[in-house]
């Protein structure tokens, strides 16, 4: 299927494991390059094919979709009290009084647009990672690509998340409108929420959120993926330290929740002023620059201990599910046991 010239791996892999200076998502094999020039594609087992990526891509869609989705509650609850901070004060109080004015069912208000929204954006955001990951990798060469492998990590995730934003934008201004609108002033039915905005063009839908988007969302997935790579590397080199394919797929998996939950504590952290303004600007007529003036420093990390309980868990979720797709679909590390 590949035609090339085959090397050891004794050679390619100087930089494909952990313990001898690795990838984060490399693992054994022999490696054919075709042409005979180093390419970060087949330097992974199984290669990076268009196949592999398209497979990124469903996974990503599974794991941004569905975990947004069953922390809508939280999101309900985090979006309302960046809005109206005097009202909600806390996460507890804030849902309790969503609840009663409104209903139990009010705390899952803008699901659809969610899950849409967030499916869109995780097919990209994983997908293109891997892609640019690996292009960024082989525009680099074999040894830089380990050496600066922290800095690829960066503008692979970075890159990914700029066109991953774009398709994320127009469900996620729905979806805040929905969230923090007060009863009655806005439909909650995602057609004519969108019928509404679409017919108001101070709403300046569907991309009038994009670039605050990418301000909030760039840096959190920057962090994200940086952290989640470096913190797994940490732990396959400090604490689970026998070779890869003699852990099970659970210790893999568990190693992955651990390491995408630390991550994203980070992120929440890196994002949250870029949210808060997001947040604000769903309620219309003011600017980003407006909206900071008037919160000032202390007042753009309103809600942020509700998003980090609910990034951390979103995030750790998010890299469990995204690599036990890749596990189900032959993608994963190869184990021996189950």
């Amino acid at each position: 299927m590949m035609q090339g010239l085959t090397m050891p791996m004794s050679i390619v892999t100087s930089q494909l494991r952990y313990e001898n200076k690795v990838l984060a998502t490399s693992s054994d094999a022999q490696v054919n390059v075709p042409g005979g020039k180093w390419d970060a594609r087949w330097s992974h087992s199984p290669a990076h094919t268009n196949d592999y990526y398209v497979k990124c891509m469903m996974g990503g869609v599974m794991s941004c979709g569905l975990t947004h989705l069953a922390v809508t509650p939280l999101d309900v609850s985090k979006c309302n009290m960046q809005v109206d901070p005097a009202k909600y004060q806390n996460l507890i109080q804030t849902m309790k009084t969503i609840a009663k004015e409104e209903g139990a069912s009010a705390l899952f208000k803008g699901w659809l647009p969610t899950l849409i929204g967030y499916s869109a954006q995780g097919c990209f955001k994983f997908g293109l990672y891997e892609y640019f990951k690996d292009l960024y990798s082989t525009m680099a060469g074999e040894e830089n690509a380990f050496k600066y492998r922290g800095m690829i990590y960066l503008a692979g995730s970075a890159s990914a998340e700029f066109f991953a934003d774009m398709a994320l934008c127009p469900m996620e201004m729905v979806k805040v409108k929905v969230q923090t609108s007060v009863p009655g002033t806005f439909p909650t039915g995602t057609g004519a929420a969108i019928a509404t905005m679409r017919a108001d063009p101070t709403s300046k839908f569907p991309f009038g959120s994009v670039v605050p988007l990418w301000s909030r969302q760039i840096p959190y997935t920057m962090a994200k993926f940086y952290f989640f790579e470096k913190v797994k590397e940490a732990f396959y080199t400090s604490v689970f330290t026998a070779p890869k394919e003699s852990y099970s797929s659970s210790t893999h998996l568990g190693i992955t929740f651990a390491s995408g939950y630390i991550a994203g504590v980070a992120c929440a952290i890196v994002s949250h002023p870029a949210d808060t303004v997001v947040s604000k600007m769903s309620k219309g007529g003011q600017s980003a620059g407006q909206i900071l003036g008037e919160l000032g420093f202390s007042g753009i990390w309103g809600g942020l201990g509700t998003r980090i309980i609910m990034i951390g868990t979103l995030t750790g979720l998010q890299w469990w599910i995204y690599d036990s797709f890749k596990t189900a679909v032959g993608l994963g590390i190869q184990t021996k046991k189950a």
